[in-house]
């Protein structure tokens, strides 16, 4: 397994629009296969949510089914290091020794539920900003795949804002599987 971990990068707020077209560019070439050598990836955002773990299962699945690749990623919120400079490096420190924990628990039900070794990402930053700095960065990621969770909360923050704000946007198509669906209903539909 690949672990790629990257710092953030700073993606403008509201993009102008020039980097939509950009984006849309780049969204045409993966919707029209081109590619070259590279599957393409079911990129999948993990945390500790039971909806995440349908997610994952529907994403292996379909990769399975589909002849692509699963990418994992984590998101570590720089809120959370709001501290002196030597505390906030080691609960960074702990904060990324817990993503990889995370990752690797995960990255055993892709292998379990589909017999593919995905790839690792941990990122710093805002959810919606790095998840779009990594679709950008790796034109093999065709899909995100977000689990929708069951509460009367709504269905989560993630899923609400792309699904939302960011829907018309959004430079890949995004899968919103239901967080109570069972593995035979995954099967079915994957």
């Amino acid at each position: 397994m690949r672990l790629n971990q990257q710092k953030p990068t700073g993606l403008p707020q509201s993009p102008d629009a020039g980097s939509i077209g950009a984006m849309n560019a780049r969204s045409n070439r993966r919707a029209k296969g081109y590619l070259g050598d590279q599957h393409r990836k079911f990129l999948v955002v993990v945390d500790d949510t039971p909806e995440c773990l349908v997610a994952l299962r529907y994403a292996s699945r379909r990769a399975l089914h589909t002849g692509g690749g699963v990418m994992l990623l984590i998101l570590i919120s720089p809120a959370d290091f709001q501290h002196w400079l030597g505390v906030e490096q080691v609960m960074r420190d702990e904060a990324e020794d817990e993503a990889r924990a995370v990752l690797e628990k995960f990255a055993g039900e892709v292998q379990a539920v589909a017999g593919i070794t995905p790839e690792l990402v941990i990122r710093h930053g805002s959810a919606t900003n790095e998840i779009v700095n990594l679709i950008e960065e790796d034109e093999a990621i065709a899909i995100l795949v977000l689990g929708a969770g069951t509460e009367a909360e709504g269905p989560g923050p993630l899923v609400s804002m792309i699904a939302g704000a960011l829907s018309g946007t959004f430079p890949v198509p995004v899968t919103i599987v239901p967080g109570d669906l069972a593995d035979a209903d995954i099967e079915a539909l994957a």
